[in-house]
């Protein structure tokens, strides 16, 4: 047997480290896609398995996203969406260097759908007002987002300009102090309805946030549903005894029931 000095670094992981070299170098940039794999494997001279197991190395460590059928994409810098505070999600990716852009696709004064207003304590069929937006970072959509806020607080955000100003900001300018927020958040699939809008094909992997802002009084005022895109956006918490509290919970079991 040989000694460990003498042992020889996997195919694949020599392969990877030499893609990895090139990312950083530029010669493959952000969004780019690799050559195709029987290319890769023809170059480095190994087979398919050998070179599928390189690739799976670089997604593995977030420097590549591989596609089925389009094929293997440089990853770019990920943004974070920051659990733990209470702020618009375009003032948190600001606050990172991203350059947000953001595109009002509705607001239309509604009934609010039946699941909606149920959690905003509300009965089915009350008024509101539903914004529709779509978040870019630079001119790369990231995120859909669809907002309901039932009347009476409505009024101060159907009159702003909501690709500028924080639905946060249009509220706290009506008067309507913003005080907590519960959040789910979970995977799934990107579905098709979406998909033109996010420009990735149905079925890439998301995450799915449902969230309820309460004012000082603890009455809802704001329900949203967002898609995330999974290889643009990672999600971080930073954990701290007085600001933030984690429940874990099986989303395979009926609703009520905590893992």
């Amino acid at each position: 047997m040989a000694a460990n000095g003498d042992r020889r670094e996997p195919k694949y992981a020599t392969i990877a480290a030499d893609l990895e070299a090139r990312i950083h170098a530029g010669d493959y940039r952000p969004g780019q896609a690799l050559p195709g794999q029987r290319e890769l494997s023809a170059a480095y001279g190994v087979t398919l398995m050998t070179l599928r197991q390189a690739l799976t190395l670089l997604s593995d460590r977030g420097l590549v996203t591989q596609q089925p059928g389009r094929g293997t994409f440089v990853a770019g810098p990920k943004a974070a969406y920051t659990m733990g505070s209470l702020r618009s999600l375009s003032d948190d990716l600001r606050d990172q260097g991203h350059v947000v852009d953001t595109v009002v696709l509705a607001v239309a004064d509604d009934p609010l759908p039946e699941p909606v207003a149920d959690r905003l304590g509300l009965a089915a069929g009350a008024r509101g007002v539903r914004v529709e937006r779509l978040r870019r970072l630079g001119t790369t959509p990231a995120i859909h987002q669809e907002s309901w806020i039932p009347e009476p607080y409505a009024r101060g955000p159907a009159g702003a300009n909501l690709a500028v100003t924080s639905l946060y900001r249009a509220l706290t300018d009506a008067g309507v102090g913003v005080a907590r927020a519960e959040e789910r958040l979970s995977p799934g699939l990107l579905e098709q309805r979406l998909s033109a809008l996010l420009n990735q094909p149905a079925g890439v992997p998301v995450f799915r946030s449902e969230r309820t802002t309460f004012d000082g009084g603890d009455v809802p005022v704001v329900f949203d549903r967002a898609t995330i895109l999974g290889d643009l956006i990672e999600i971080r918490t930073v954990r701290a005894a007085s600001s933030m509290s984690m429940r874990w919970i099986n989303a395979s079991a009926p609703d009520g029931v905590r893992g």
